[in-house]
């Protein structure tokens, strides 16, 4: 599970198996409509899951906050991988 932030600041929430990858795709053109006209984007936040379901109910439940806590979320996400 992943979010993206594009370059006006919103973000896009998705699933895939590797999300750098993913990211990239979307810089290409080939990922998500929505995205096309708001690249680039990059990745903000990264989460594996055991089960495909435990990701995908992430995903529906990071898809309905509010754009302060996705970018909370993304803050400390990015603190903690630059403490690694």
């Amino acid at each position: 599970m992943y979010l993206a932030r594009a370059a006006d600041g919103a973000y896009y929430c998705g699933y895939a198996l590797d999300p750098r990858a993913r990211v990239e795709r979307h810089n290409a053109g080939a990922g998500a409509k929505s995205l096309r006209g708001r690249l680039p984007v990059t990745l903000a936040y990264a989460r594996r899951f055991a089960a495909l379901g435990d990701a995908l109910k992430f995903e529906i439940f990071l898809k309905k906050q509010t754009h302060a806590f996705k970018q909370s979320l993304a803050k400390r996400w990015r603190a903690r991988r630059r403490g690694k």
